[in-house]
């Protein structure tokens, strides 16, 4: 899948990204780097303590600012990227994405941008006009122009980058998880994905160059409630598709920071086939990753030369 927003920036063009990735998350920075051509990825991952990072949109983020400028220097220390440039991922908790379609759009990418700002101000709950945002085209003919658009608001943007920066690199490009996770997916096909995190779950179903759902939802802090939380999401993401497809899904792509056996525990659908999106390697790993995911960091790196 190649939804390819390159950087949450206003003057941000697609393009090929940095050798090297850095996902936050609640839990640290997991980093990965692609030593040389047509190497294989390195990964490695830096706890934080709990609360240090509390994503939101709600600013700060940061309880410890420089726990987390320490978490992601450890991290890409220890895969040696070849580059200070590094993609950064986010928590899809902190990124707005849409789908938007309008008559036309400018060819030049800050007027459309100025446009898409114009769309989004009532959409969102906080004010575009100096938020981050990109966009990337899906489809156009001469009477609709269909948009892949993602927000953050200013404020939480700067944070990120400031602490990427504060670790000595410098954030080349910037994705949420889950669009960064989709791509590790090369098929064109018709694709049910989830992207499971502590804190929040986005479901995505994408077909070829078309995403036919995206959405994020905030857990709750009650387990049980959580718990039926994440199997209603999924069961509602597959009956969309099934809807929107005219067939059942019969494959779930899943990143998730939980052990694969935890996971399957929340799929009620007993024709669904998990599939792992970036399944841990066999090398490469330079130290304990626990249960977290490296979908988001993968997909971040492919293309990256």
């Amino acid at each position: 899948m190649a939804f390819t927003l390159s950087k949450i920036k206003p003057s941000s063009q697609p393009g090929g990204r940095p050798p090297s990735a850095v996902e936050l998350t609640a839990h640290g920075a997991i980093a990965a780097a692609l030593p040389a051509a047509g190497g294989s990825l390195v990964y490695a991952f830096a706890p934080l303590a709990s609360g240090s990072l509390v994503p939101g949109i709600e600013e700060p983020n940061f309880r410890s600012p420089e726990a987390v400028a320490e978490a992601i220097r450890s991290a890409l220390g220890r895969v040696s990227p070849r580059s200070r440039a590094v993609t950064l991922v986010l928590p899809d908790t902190l990124v707005r994405v849409f789908v938007l379609e309008f008559d036309s759009l400018p060819p030049k990418s800050a007027d459309a941008i100025q446009i898409i700002r114009f769309r989004l101000r009532k959409m969102v709950p906080f004010e575009t006009e100096h938020a981050g945002v990109s966009y990337q085209i899906l489809s156009q003919t001469k009477s609709e122009c269909k948009v892949l658009t993602a927000v953050i608001p200013g404020p939480i943007l700067a944070e990120y980058e400031a602490a990427v920066r504060a670790a000595g690199y410098e954030p080349g490009a910037v994705l949420p998880s889950s669009l960064a996770a989709l791509e590790t997916v090369q098929s064109m096909e018709a694709v049910l994905a989830i992207n499971l995190t502590g804190s929040g779950i986005t479901t995505i179903i994408a077909n070829g160059q078309d995403l036919l759902l995206y959405r994020t939802l905030d857990l709750p802090a009650d387990r049980s409630e959580r718990d039926a939380e994440i199997s209603r999401s999924i069961s509602v993401a597959a009956a969309y598709y099934e809807d929107k497809l005219g067939a059942p899904a019969r494959t779930l792509h899943y990143a998730a920071n939980r052990a694969t056996e935890e996971f399957t525990t929340f799929v009620i659908e007993p024709e669904l086939t998990l599939v792992d999106l970036a399944p841990m390697p066999e090398t490469g790993i330079m130290n304990s990753l626990g249960n977290e995911s490296i979908a988001g960091v993968s997909g971040a790196l492919v293309g990256a030369r």
